[in-house]
């Protein structure tokens, strides 16, 4: 009865001040921008938390390396499906994949980068096609048979060696400066333009550099131009005359590149657990000489990221590097090199994960006066199949051969001398997360440049990393935590320095959950230094985690339980966390000792791919070995701790 008498009276009032109020100026600029207003808004403190922002507001989520039937080994495989069709599959489009299925991603990705290899780039379609001037060539005519004949992987391997080695006939050698490599390489250019579409979907032009030289040295390749820039050159191959299988060929390539036509490109190194410890060398594997200042200034000038995480395997820690990290014995692939040729051995493993390259960065920054190994991390899939599809219940492998079968569980995809990769060993695995200020080439690139970036392992949960001096408990607390960790710190792929005496640098780290997927575990802050003797340290501390557990009399946390039932390949986020946000100060800093820090963001178990296809084909006799569950997680980028001077 208030209320009526109240609204009665509120209108009868407004409409007398309406009618006594004098009619608007015929020319008021009443809701006009002006330049003053403009001004004066900028210039005032906002009621509105959003208003002014300048820094990124969500993280968007792709995959840099992804390879089509452009690719020699993915087109000898069976892959179909080209650059066009690998974006559509990207922007959230169902297509059919190479081996005859429906598949559609959960919800669109937001960019994607085409990698095909550039090594003959064109040939496999030829070879698949019965090309006049393929068949004409002994060795054409026989890997065409063989894929005819079913035995595409023995072709696509035979093809590789002879690639790998030098000697495949000159007829097949599809280099740069002939007609078939040319037409391949503006193929790509196109489908990459025509798919790009800024605000809404980043498509961006690229290739694998895929050096082997005994290990993985593979360098995914990034335009930030589009095609009037991109077609100016042909990417570098690693086939000799003009190729090349060393990375510092590699950087003048992309120097000349940038000289040439005033463009930017950058370079990703590929998940280095294949490398046999050659990705992240302090003593060059070309010419045996200890990395020297000019290789770290120019490695650190073209490579920014590291693929920390994909298909095969993951590339973060080893529980031999790492043997008080309880999640180091993660999705690993340790039996030797790529083609496995060479064995794996222990002393191998500091070279090849990436904080261990970050920890030897440190100390060579401290001799050199810069890092080569300042890098930031993302995931992304290598995929074979024209398809990012890495979600555990939506995963289509990493070759045409693998992408769902009853039988790809047990398929032996990849054999050597040391042994072989089976089917089941394979990750379902990752994305990159990339913080831009809006979705373009622009922005997403330059992003990657600053190393605001982190990897999943294809979940899309969202993860905010900054470092700084004086972050307070009460900004873990605000839902805007983003306005003090820009305005009061660094994000992640930052460098700290100064710092009151006496004083720890602070975190302020949170995550949110994906919201289709599953609750948090946890949240780590690993942090590596090297300390006042010259030594290389590491620690990883708990420092945010759900459902009330305390640590134990070893500091460790309890496991957070498991609610997955493999039978049904199904979970319940009953256990966990939707979000985890806190403010973390080191109680174990040194201000004279260089330092990083990333966080490590740990899913409760969820079914594991293997799981859903038992349950989907009605597999029986799975063998024990085959791991069912997985913990899926989130690296970011590190911050570093410079010391003063």
């Amino acid at each position: 009865m208030h209320r009526t008498r109240y609204s009665t009276f509120l209108c009868t009032s407004l409409l007398a001040l309406l009618c006594a109020a004098p009619a608007p100026a015929q020319n008021s600029d009443i809701g006009t921008v002006t330049p003053e207003r403009v001004e004066g808004a900028l210039q005032m403190r906002p009621y509105s938390p959003y208003a002014n922002r300048t820094f990124p507001e969500r993280p968007l989520f792709g995959d840099t390396h992804l390879h089509t039937a452009i690719s020699f080994d993915a087109g000898m495989l069976g892959t179909t499906l080209g650059p066009v069709e690998a974006y559509r599959f990207a922007k959230g489009e169902q297509v059919i994949a190479s081996s005859g299925q429906a598949v559609r991603l959960s919800r669109p990705l937001d960019f994607l980068v085409v990698t095909d290899h550039s090594d003959n780039f064109g040939l496999a379609a030829d070879i698949v096609a019965g090309a006049p001037n393929v068949l004409a060539v002994p060795e054409g005519q026989r890997w065409y048979n063989m894929i005819k004949e079913g035995q595409g992987f023995e072709a696509a391997t035979e093809a590789y060696m002879a690639t790998a080695q030098s000697r495949l006939p000159e007829a097949l050698n599809y280099a740069p400066g002939t007609r078939p490599y040319r037409s391949a390489w503006e193929q790509t250019i196109k489908a990459a333009d025509a798919a790009n579409d800024p605000g809404r979907f980043t498509a961006f032009i690229g290739y694998e550099w895929s050096s082997n030289p005994g290990g993985n040295l593979h360098r995914n390749v990034i335009f930030r131009d589009d095609g009037n820039l991109a077609r100016q050159v042909e990417p570098l191959t690693t086939i000799p005359p003009m190729g090349t299988s060393d990375p510092r060929g590699l950087w003048e390539w992309m120097q000349t590149y940038e000289t040439k036509t005033g463009g930017d490109v950058l370079a990703i190194a590929h998940n280095g657990n294949l490398s046999n410890g050659l990705m992240f060398p302090i003593v060059e594997p070309v010419d045996g000489k200890p990395v020297d200042r000019a290789y770290a200034e120019t490695r650190a000038r073209w490579e920014p990221l590291f693929e920390v995480t994909q298909i095969k395997g993951t590339s973060e820690s080893h529980p031999f590097l790492s043997p008080n990290d309880e999640f180091a014995n993660y999705e690993l692939w340790d039996k030797g090199n790529l083609d496995l040729t060479v064995a794996k051995t222990n002393d191998m493993l500091e070279y090849e994960y990436a904080r261990a390259a970050l920890k030897n960065g440190l100390k060579l920054e401290a001799t050199l006066g810069v890092s080569p190994y300042k890098i930031g991390m993302v995931g992304s899939t290598d995929a074979h199949t024209g398809l990012a599809a890495v979600e555990e219940n939506n995963y289509f492998g990493k070759i045409t051969p693998e992408e769902p079968s009853p039988h790809r569980l047990t398929n032996v995809f990849q054999t050597g001398k040391v042994g072989s990769f089976t089917g089941w060993e394979l990750s379902s695995s990752g994305y990159a997360a990339v913080w831009a200020t809006e979705n373009t080439r622009e922005a997403i690139f330059d992003a990657m440049e600053r190393r605001e970036t982190y990897a999943t392992t294809g979940t899309r949960l969202v993860v905010r990393f900054f470092a700084g001096w004086d972050f307070e408990a009460a900004d873990a607390t605000s839902r805007t935590p983003a306005d003090a960790g820009y305005s009061r710190g660094v994000p992640m792929g930052g460098t700290l320095s100064g710092g009151a005496e006496g004083i720890s640098p602070r975190f302020l780290v949170m995550a949110l959950r994906d919201p289709i997927g599953a609750n948090l575990d946890r949240v780590q802050i690993v942090k590596g230094w090297l300390d006042r003797d010259g030594n290389l340290e590491e620690q990883v501390y708990d420092v945010a985690w759900s459902d009330d557990r305390v640590p134990g009399a070893d500091g460790k946390l309890p496991p957070v339980g498991n609610t997955v039932d493999v039978k049904n390949a199904s979970w319940t986020n009953t256990i966990g966390s939707s979000e985890l946000i806190t403010v973390w100060q080191d109680p174990d800093f040194d201000p004279a000792e260089r330092a990083f820090y990333y966080a490590r963001v740990i899913e409760i178990p969820t079914p594991r791919w293997t799981a859903y296809d038992a349950k989907y084909f009605e597999l029986k006799d799975v063998s024990p070995d085959v791991p069912m569950t997985t913990q899926e997680r989130a690296y970011t980028s590190p911050v570093w701790y410079t010391p003063k001077g």
